[in-house]
């Protein structure tokens, strides 16, 4: 079994749900980026999802649209990233890591390079998201090679057509997405309909994470209840970064305080 595999077994056995907070990498520095994620980790974080800062982040909001912009203003090099990632992996040798990135940074690296360095770096997964299903053989096909997992987002309009093609190509789990548009926690979230998840589990038997708008205790207990697996939150973290920027110690006591809440909230017993 991969690590996805085993941790979702892990939490089932436990009547969990799954935690995995989003970060974008460097923000606001790859030095407090770092200590970030070891509270994360610390503190409730079942996986991680790690973005790999990009100019035209066009699935985001404002809030990690900004998280991009302040991580790119320190010039952090790919190697650097990397390097950071499989720091890490070192350190943290259970966990699922997976990376959210957009095509033309995987092109940039060379598609087999840039799968090479993933496995390389310990990692597990690669969300590429402004690539649709359609087009993802090629990253796919390079992907399994380097024993690395794609992750989808499925829209919460999907229909048989689409639902066939994600349960043909989907790994680890799949992310279903709260409502249409892009990511944030300013616009209003939808608990997703039972009828629709139960739709989804008919073509494939994979975990199901719930992403977009994701900003409270209450909304994990729904997810949950819904018959989903878990949740994946990243604007309401980025927020908690962007309002205490400059004080170090409070956004990091605010993060393990935000964190450790989710992770209570998904325990079904």
């Amino acid at each position: 079994m991969n690590r996805y595999q085993i941790m979702f077994k892990r939490l089932s056995l436990l009547k969990e749900g799954c935690i995995i907070p989003f970060v974008v990498l460097g923000d606001p520095s790859l030095e407090i980026s770092i200590k970030i994620i070891e509270a994360l980790i610390e503190n409730g974080a079942d996986a991680l999802e790690v973005g790999i800062p990009f100019s035209d982040p066009l699935a985001d909001g404002p809030t990690i649209q900004k998280a991009n912009l302040r991580a790119l203003s320190k010039k952090n090099t790919f190697f650097e990233y990397f390097q950071i990632l499989k720091k890490i992996r070192e350190k943290n040798e259970k966990i699922p890591i997976g990376v959210l990135i957009y095509a033309n940074l995987v092109y940039n690296q060379g598609i087999d390079n840039f799968y090479l360095q993933c496995f390389d770096s310990g990692l597990d997964s690669v969300l590429i998201a402004d690539v649709p299903i359609e087009e993802s053989k090629v990253f796919y096909k390079t992907a399994n090679k380097h024993q690395i997992n794609s992750i989808f987002m499925c829209p919460p309009d999907a229909d048989k057509n689409f639902l066939h093609k994600i349960s043909s190509y989907a790994q680890g789990f799949i992310y279903v997405l709260s409502r249409a548009g892009v990511t944030g926690i300013e616009n209003k979230t939808f608990s997703l309909p039972t009828s629709f998840i139960k739709k989804i589990k008919k073509y494939n038997s994979i975990p199901l994470l719930q992403g977009f708008g994701i900003s409270n205790p209450k909304q994990v207990k729904e997810a949950m209840l819904s018959g989903l697996s878990g949740i994946i939150c990243g604007s309401a973290i980025i927020h908690i970064i962007e309002k205490y920027l400059n004080q170090e110690d409070e956004m990091i006591k605010k993060i393990k305080r935000f964190i450790n809440s989710l992770k209570l909230s998904s325990k079904l017993k």
